[in-house]
């Protein structure tokens, strides 16, 4: 368990604000110089004091978290060893687990470090205009991260001032309701007043914002007093739709030709993404992406011994849902006879080779230096996504469906079929909500999103959604055989199942505990939440 002394610091106290170059990329890379009082006194420092935003707060999140709690509590990854992922697929996580304890202080990172900014930036006597999109950047990361806490612990602490809470640590939370509404009204601002165009390469834009509404939109949709009311809230599906619909028809984004290209380092920042943890290629601890780590199969694709991947597996309930031939499948997932020749480059490529009972993962795992120059150990140096086209096509499909039992709407069957066809998929002729689910489920598989999903619908069909999980059978572990080339998954009649202790699926799974450490310095995390005193107007005229 972390000190009280550790905590503090990590939760309430920023990071340090290194100084970055202006160039036209965004500058990753961090120094080890210290903010001064003056020092927000240009454009150049404004980007600089909004760089660390993009990837060092964010490393204990995405460290092991991002697909721990994301994929692995959706079950998607069936991971038996390893404890940064089973305690999330089998619902027996605790507020002492690691990486929920980083999690939480990783969000909160972000937090007080977009307020530092934020605070710094309105003070500074450089011109309004160009102020404001700063914030609206800051704020655009702080309303993500608000989201985060909102879907997962619900109710959660609001700051805006990072001093006040280092000089009173002990304050009540707020009401899911109110972290959702902060969320978006931060959202809101970075949509009215984020520049069009990325200022730098991986730079949000106000399109980034609109997209990150939509998925906030269709959560908060849902949220009621009556978690089985089976309905979702017409003025806000429709928000999700005009969200969607801005950054489809209005921005500068574009849907990658190839699936399996998205996941290549080459193509980091590429014309789908719109928000990505941008990692420092050879950089130092803090600003690197460990997951191929994690993820590898065996050291011929690291080329060192950091490839611990091979009990880190997909799950049966997850290969039953690929269609044949969806190409999708071979860029999430490795299955024996699958080829890459990206990986192991100066061996003509790599061949999967083992018995077709079990798949690995493939999204994340990029091959070794001598693939590619940016790699080194424990570093991958791909972008993690946070955002992209794919999932607000998704939205838009979503919101237009809305309540409805099933749509033949043109431009949501357009989009969903686009991401279809691109995954070599025929098309379909309507759109239920199963459909969708599942589309969603494939399209951003090991991009740690789906156990949102399964959130967001717990939010109106708690009941079914629980039921969902159960009919997981996660306490079996189910013995099958796998055909890479028709994706076909077989139960294997010459193996018997076995069984797994899990905890209880009911309503409680759809919030964490809070880490022990947090409410033992502040007790009233345990206490009932307080209303949060909004004291800005939200912004009404987005979409007019």
């Amino acid at each position: 368990m972390k000190t009280k002394k550790y905590i503090k610091h990590f939760l309430f106290v920023s990071l340090i604000i290194g100084f970055f170059s202006c160039s036209d990329n965004l500058d990753i890379a961090p120094s080890d110089q210290i903010a001064k009082e003056n020092f927000f006194q240009s454009e150049d420092d404004f980007l600089a004091a909004t760089g660390p935003l993009y990837n060092r707060v964010w490393f204990s999140f995405n460290d092991k978290f991002y697909f721990g709690l994301g994929d692995g509590r959706s079950n998607n990854l069936y991971a038996p060893f390893s404890d940064y992922i089973f305690p999330f697929s089998d619902f027996t996580e605790t507020g002492l687990t690691g990486p929920l304890v980083e999690a939480w202080g990783s969000l909160y990172v972000v937090i007080q470090q977009s307020n530092r900014a934020i605070l710094g930036i309105e003070e500074s006597p450089v011109d309004e205009d160009i102020k404001r999109q700063y914030v609206a950047e800051a704020r655009f990361m702080r309303g993500t991260a608000y989201w985060y806490l909102a879907s997962l612990w619900g109710d959660a602490i609001i700051s805006t001032d990072p001093n006040a809470l280092v000089a009173n640590p002990i304050v009540s939370k707020n009401p899911r309701q109110d972290v959702y509404e902060f969320a978006m009204r931060d959202l809101e601002f970075a949509a009215k007043y984020l520049p069009e165009q990325e200022k730098q390469s991986g730079r949000v834009t106000k399109y980034s914002a609109f997209g990150m509404l939509s998925r906030l939109y269709l959560s908060y949709a849902g949220l009621s007093d009556n978690p089985n009311s089976s309905t979702r809230n017409q003025e806000y599906l429709d928000l999700a739709k005009s969200a969607a619909a801005k950054v489809i028809e209005e921005g500068p984004y574009m849907l990658m030709d190839d699936y399996a290209d998205l996941y290549k380092i080459e193509n980091n920042n590429n014309s789908e993404s719109m928000f990505a943890l941008q990692w420092v290629p050879n950089g130092d601890y803090g600003v690197t992406n460990p997951h191929q780590a994690f993820f590898a199969l065996n050291s011929e694709i690291t080329g060192d011994d950091a490839a611990w991947g091979f009990f880190t597996r997909a799950t049966y309930d997850v290969l039953q849902i690929y269609e044949a031939n969806d190409l999708r499948r071979h860029a999430t997932w490795m299955a024996d006879g699958d080829f890459y020749p990206e990986i192991s480059k100066e061996n003509g490529g790599y061949e999967v080779d083992h018995e077709n009972t079990y798949l690995t993962v493939k999204k994340g795992v990029v091959g070794s230096t001598k693939d590619n120059a940016n790699i080194s150990r424990m570093n991958s140096a791909l972008n993690t996504y946070m955002l992209r086209l794919g999932e607000v096509y998704l939205n838009y499909a979503e919101a237009t469906l809305g309540n409805d039992a099933s749509t033949s709407d043109a431009n949501a069957l357009m989009y969903v079929n686009t991401l279809r066809a691109r995954a070599g998929l025929e098309d379909l002729t309507s759109l239920s909500f199963d459909d969708l689910f599942l589309e969603r489920r494939i399209e951003l598989c090991m991009e740690g999103q789906f156990w949102y999903d399964l959130v967001r619908r717990s939010y109106y069909k708690q009941q079914e959604t629980i039921n969902y999980i159960i009919a997981q059978e996660r306490e079996l572990v189910i013995p099958f055989t796998y055909d890479a080339e028709t994706n076909e998954v077989s139960i294997d009649d010459t193996r018997d199942n076995q069984t797994q202790a899990i905890g209880t699926i009911d309503e409680g799974v759809f919030l964490l505990p809070y880490p022990e450490s947090e409410v033992v310095q502040n007790p009233l995390l345990g206490e009932d939440p307080v209303p949060y005193e909004f004291t800005e107007d939200r912004i009404t005229d987005l979409f007019d």
